[in-house]
């Protein structure tokens, strides 16, 4: 007997490949506006938050605590870029 766990990561097993790729893609997106210094710095924190979100989710899912802790302290930092950006 299949643990119900491991069917369902089977079961959504495309949707975190997609997850992982608009996590990378957009934590790639992120730093590069905030590396080029467009003057739009929020909205690389805003990349990165949704980077951070979607990789802690697929860490949560494959059992990575360490990944799931990383991805978490990015969070809580990406959100205090926004407030940081968005309050001048």
């Amino acid at each position: 007997m299949e643990r119900p766990f491991l069917s369902a990561r089977r079961r959504y097993a495309n949707y975190f490949l997609v997850a992982k790729w608009i996590g990378t893609a957009s934590g790639v997106a992120g730093a590069l506006i905030i590396a080029l210094n467009l003057g739009v710095v929020a909205y690389g924190f805003m990349l990165f938050l949704v980077s951070s979100v979607l990789w802690a989710i697929v860490g949560w899912v494959q059992r990575e605590a360490a990944l799931v802790v990383l991805q978490g302290a990015f969070t809580l930092i990406n959100v205090l870029g926004i407030v940081r950006w968005f309050g001048n």
